[in-house]
């Protein structure tokens, strides 16, 4: 008994010196030209290790450093470095034999650049293919039970702008990794500005020719995505907003769909403009073509509160923005929902004003670049109320609509105009507004990106309004000498009566018609006497009869 215990501690010595030792008897660094010379084959680039140790306790290999060369077409810099390499490997044919084989991969803070030509390909999209498949040291048929990135970074960008995003924290896992079969993999990155992405399925088998077709399904997480720190937009252009996305990638044929729901909050989508306090959900459906980098985003819809539309159209990343053609439509929509979202596209209501009921239409068309986006299109509001607005009392310096009431509250029985909005602001055509205690105002104007206001409007009164009929004496004009306001009315009814003359009797001579401009801010308007003679022309010529 005591003769098999000693035989049993002195292999269990043996072994131990033999651990200790093989570090020493093997000259690990002899299997550095395989390693490179298969890791080449399989990626089909140029790679290169540096000096190599051996852990018989952590079975594997290491490398003090690792780079791969990028795309001879994209220039000379490495496409990958990392500060250590570990290669698992068999110990016993290792110790035995000397044959060298690989278990699994892990690359420690690695730095991946990738970069887009102005055709649309990618420097990974040579990675593999012809050249592995091809390869005499069977590259093709290598497996790899698992290959890690660990503690990484993304930098992304194009070769045609010195511009690049960069994401940290990157690690991406596979298992079974074989250049001819799918296989598992999980991705994690942490976003510019804070946030997360995460991608969980299965990708391959390699496409031979383009590996930015290899096929892939998944599941993709985005959170806390922050779009104004991306580097895809221009900080200028005013968009912004944080994105939150649940959705579903599937990639084969080069046609890749993508499904799911996006949820924006904090949006910005004007310069000028303000974050939006309510978010906007999007359950969007979309085919994107991989060679042509283009896509088509099937009829979607977009939620704000109780409020919905319907977005669909186009999208083109040839150029150096993503262009796109969309439409949004919407009817019925609760005015007062959609009341937060207003500033998003640079409208503010009135200081201490509220949207109190109505329904709003829009069908508009988002056209351009998204950093230099253009929407036209016409809105309206219908069976309105904007609580807190005494548009009577606002009209107190327009001194031939002095005397209107139309109480603390407004109701608007219609309010339509023709928008055009972009980054310089907002051009507002067409517009008319029926208001029951007033009568009509129709007009035209703008609202820049400062959010000044600069209108030509006409209000015509309805009969039941004071000074609606005038008596002939009223309308004369004041004598020379008064001045004030009696003078400034006296003006007023000379332009109002130039106007209904080049009009002739526009409105149906259901009431006097008053010329006025708007200005100051869509905060505080100001509302002003149009006494320099363009109101008859702005009459005459863009409003017609009303």
């Amino acid at each position: 008994m005591r003769r098999a215990l000693r035989i049993v501690l002195a292999v269990v010595v043996l072994l131990v010196v033999l651990a200790l030792a093989a570090p020493f008897l093997i000259s690990v660094n002899q299997f550095r030209p395989t390693i490179e010379e298969q890791a080449s084959a399989a990626l089909g680039r140029s790679v290169r290790v540096g000096n190599l140790s051996l852990s018989i306790f952590e079975g594997s290999l290491s490398a003090e450093q690792l780079s791969i060369g990028d795309d001879p077409a994209f220039g000379t810099s490495p496409f990958l470095t990392a500060a250590r390499l570990q290669v698992g490997v068999k110990l016993l044919p290792l110790l035995l034999s000397r044959t060298l084989t690989i278990t699994g991969v892990t690359i420690d803070q690695p730095q991946v650049t990738l970069l887009r030509n102005p055709a649309g390909r990618w420097n990974f999209s040579s990675l593999g293919g012809r050249s592995a498949s091809s390869s005499p040291g069977g590259a093709a048929g290598l497996t790899v039970g698992s290959i890690v990135l660990a503690n990484g970074r993304l930098v992304v960008g194009r070769t045609d702008s010195p511009g690049r995003s960069v994401y940290d924290k990157v690690r991406i896992e596979a298992k079974d990794v074989s250049l001819t079969s799918s296989f598992p993999v999980t991705l994690s990155a942490g976003l510019p500005a804070g946030g997360t992405l995460a991608l969980d399925g299965r990708v391959g088998p390699l496409d031979a020719t383009d590996a930015s077709l290899t096929p892939v399904e998944a599941k993709l997480t985005i959170t806390g995505l922050d779009l104004a720190s991306t580097g895809f937009l221009d900080p200028s252009a005013g968009l912004g907003g944080v994105l939150d996305v649940e959705g579903t990638l599937s990639s084969k044929g080069g046609v890749a769909e993508t499904r799911g729901t996006a949820k924006l909050t904090k949006a910005m989508l004007v310069a000028g403009g303000s974050p939006s306090t309510v978010p906007v959900a999007v359950a969007f459906d979309t085919r994107y073509n991989l060679p042509q980098n283009t896509g088509v985003l099937a009829p979607s819809t977009i939620t704000i509160g109780g409020a919905t539309a319907r977005l669909d159209g186009t999208y083109d990343r040839t150029g150096q923005e993503t262009a796109v053609q969309l439409a949004v439509r919407g009817q019925g929509m609760p005015a007062k929902d959609l009341e937060a979202f207003l500033p998003a596209v640079g409208l503010r209501l009135p200081s201490g004003t509220s949207l109190q009921a109505g329904t709003l239409d829009a069908d508009l068309r988002l056209t351009g670049p998204v950093n230099h986006l253009v929407t036209s299109g016409s809105v309206g509001l219908f069976n309105g109320v904007l609580a807190g607005f005494d548009l009577g009392s606002r009209l107190k310096a327009v001194a031939a609509l002095a005397g209107v009431s139309t109480g603390k509250n407004l109701d608007i029985e219609k309010l339509t105009a023709d928008l055009r909005v972009a980054p310089n602001g907002i051009q507002a055509s067409n517009l008319l507004a029926i208001v029951p205690k007033l009568g009509r105002l129709a007009g035209m104007g703008t609202i820049d990106a400062r959010n000044a206001l600069d209108f030509k409007m006409a209000a015509t009164l309805s009969s039941s309004q004071p000074g609606a009929a005038p008596a002939p004496a009223q309308q004369a004009a004041p004598p020379p000498a008064q001045g004030g306001l009696a003078g400034l009315f006296g003006r007023v009814q000379q332009v109002t009566q130039a106007a209904r003359a080049v009009t002739g009797g526009c409105g149906g001579g259901s009431g006097l018609t008053v010329p006025f401009q708007v200005k100051g801010t869509m905060a505080d308007p100001k509302f002003i006497p149009d006494v320099g003679g363009l109101a008859a022309g702005l009459l005459k010529s863009k409003l017609g009869c009303f």
